[in-house]
């Protein structure tokens, strides 16, 4: 732990020896070359949390979007699809964790890494995923009542958002031919909200009111990616309607 914490000492003082070089090289300038300068600096801070946010994304969306494809795809069960995802996801975290072992200690110890740092941390957040909604991301009780009810790879790209996005609040999952009536609207016979013969419900609507239009942008951007068909639209108000995409 003392060699551990030495060399992030070492890196600290060099980030702040660099941090220091440039802000003298700034003030000596002319207005012109500040301005550069400043420019370059700004290019390079964004750049540098463009990456550190890629990396931190990565293993997320391989474990989302390997997951949806292995299961559309490659046409094997949801559960299969999302162990290999999962697998494949545990070796990117192995290989994050074994980089940073490295450069702290000069050993990679990958395969110690990978059975006590890698595989919990994926299965705890697919258990989360897949088995809990906090109520603050929930309409109503009876919506999250619903939760495990919907399809997981739905279960999962859902909780995924909510990491980077705690304001989201899905309005509906499953519904009955009467809570159409009930909302005033014709029943729907092929709705996705409705449980399908894998006895799992295949569609979600998140809210949009009060959000934004970039926010909302980017979150059925999200669910695109992820693979997964959205559209927007107004039943009893205006919501992101996200469904998992059939197989062909």
């Amino acid at each position: 732990m003392d060699g551990i914490a030495v060399r992030l000492e070492r890196l600290k003082r060099e980030a702040r020896k660099e941090w220091k070089r440039r802000v003298k090289r700034l003030r000596r300038g002319t207005p012109q070359a500040r301005a550069k300068e400043w420019r370059a600096l700004a290019g390079a801070v964004a750049g540098a949390v463009l990456k550190v946010a890629l990396i931190f994304a990565l293993p997320f969306a391989v474990l989302v979007r390997g997951a949806v494809f292995f299961h559309q795809y490659g046409r094997i069960p949801v559960w299969l699809a999302l162990l290999v995802a999962a697998l494949i996801t545990c070796g990117i975290v192995t290989a994050y964790a074994a980089w940073v072992s490295h450069r702290l200690t000069g050993r990679a110890r990958a395969l110690f890494l990978g059975k006590w740092v890698a595989m919990p941390l994926v299965i705890v957040f697919c258990g989360h995923s897949l088995l809990y909604l906090a109520r603050v991301n929930a309409k109503a009780e009876p919506v999250r009542a619903y939760y495990t009810s919907v399809h997981p790879l739905l279960r999962l790209a859902l909780s995924t958002l909510i990491l980077a996005d705690g304001d989201i609040v899905v309005t509906d999952f499953g519904r009955q031919p009467a809570d159409y009536r009930r909302m005033g609207l014709p029943v729907n016979s092929r709705t996705r909200h409705y449980r399908k013969s894998d006895g799992w419900v295949h569609a979600v609507d998140v809210r949009t009111t009060g959000r934004g239009a970039v926010r909302n942008r980017t979150v059925q951007f999200y669910f695109w990616l992820m693979g997964f068909e959205t559209r927007r639209h107004v039943g009893t108000a205006d919501h992101l309607h996200v469904e998992l995409r059939q197989s062909r």
